[in-house]
């Protein structure tokens, strides 16, 4: 649990000044870690709430956030799972997207993603994560 502390301590640390800038920001989620997720999105909805345009991908064990049918650990203290956060944020108009390899690589459809989640163009990808005004977060 300390390790996850200074974690998440060194990436909100890292993120002060972004609303300085102006900064757009650019979420990756790679980690299956219910924490590490739902860091991922309550930070993306931080930097939404300071008028910040946000996107997000989700790959590798990241993706499984987006599954229909995947059990989401509900987090603490507002009791609420990271897939909930990232509904959420798509309410807000954020877009989420899983990368191009995880559907075919596992083993999932388009039709196992919840609603809104789409599948990613990896041109397009490239094309906003090389913006200068685009921050990219990992998690």
């Amino acid at each position: 649990m300390k390790i996850s502390k200074n974690i998440i301590s060194v990436v909100i640390g890292s993120m002060i000044g972004l609303n300085a800038y102006a900064a757009d920001l650019f979420v990756t989620v790679n980690s299956n870690n219910p924490v590490i997720q739902g860091a991922a999105m309550v930070l993306a909805t931080q930097v939404l709430e300071q008028k910040n345009k946000v996107r997000v991908l989700l790959c590798g064990d990241g993706g499984d956030v987006a599954l229909k049918t995947k059990d989401q650990t509900k987090l603490k203290p507002k009791n609420v799972s990271a897939q909930q956060m990232m509904q959420g944020l798509m309410k807000s108009g954020v877009t989420v997207e899983v990368c191009a390899l995880y559907l075919p690589n596992s083993g999932r459809q388009a039709s196992d993603l919840i609603d809104g989640v789409k599948v990613a163009n990896p041109g397009e990808i490239a094309k906003h994560m090389t913006s200068p005004e685009i921050r990219i977060l990992s998690f």
